[in-house]
């Protein structure tokens, strides 16, 4: 079989969970050459322009891996809302596209099935969770809270913290849950008052 100037690159590519037609053209890799890895096989084409290593060793649970192999596509991408309700067991919400916050700053990238939600301060709370060789960025369990009486009905947000207040495995931090609320002008402290006492 006749070796390709291309197989040292696509080798270090395949090695990453997820990839993006422009990294491989900053490596050196024409588009041309990618569909030519795709039919082989060596390469899996998941959305336009976003690929993923065939290679690449992913130990991610069967459920959650669309969503995490299009937050590793969004560089600056955080989990947040839905999918980080459904990810922590704080909604019965059906995650039928993914949500990923990007700094405000930033032009909202286009994903198939993703809502892109532009955020500021997008530091606050910031949590990662380890995915093979890579750290996915999401909004830990109390900025999720806190976001869905921002961003989504007051049905979803309260069901989501009753759940929150009722999880064991992982103890309910008040206090960092209404310092969050302070700092993103919500005031959910009735809701907090009428739920705990």
């Amino acid at each position: 079989m006749r070796k390709s100037k291309y197989d040292a690159i696509i080798k270090r590519l395949t090695q990453r969970a997820v990839f993006t037609a422009h990294e491989a053209h900053e490596a050196g890799i024409p588009p041309r050459m990618l569909a030519h890895f795709c039919k082989k096989g060596l390469i899996e084409r998941i959305s336009r322009g976003i690929y993923k290593g065939g290679a690449a060793p992913i130990d991610i649970d069967f459920q959650w891996e669309d969503l995490f192999l299009v937050a590793m596509s969004i560089p600056h991408g955080v989990i947040c809302l839905i999918s980080a309700l459904s990810y922590y067991g704080l909604t019965d919400q059906i995650m039928r596209e993914f949500w990923i916050a990007v700094p405000h700053a930033l032009k909202s990238p286009k994903r198939p099935k993703t809502r892109i939600i532009r955020m500021r301060n997008i530091d606050l709370g910031q949590t990662e969770i380890t995915v093979g060789k890579d750290r996915l960025k999401m909004f830990d369990r109390e900025r999720t809270v806190v976001d869905a009486f921002r961003h989504l009905s007051h049905e979803i947000a309260i069901k989501a913290l009753q759940e929150y207040l009722k999880q064991r495995e992982s103890k309910p931090n008040l206090n960092k849950l209404l310092k969050y609320a302070k700092k993103l002008r919500v005031n959910i402290y009735p809701y907090v008052m009428a739920l705990t006492t």
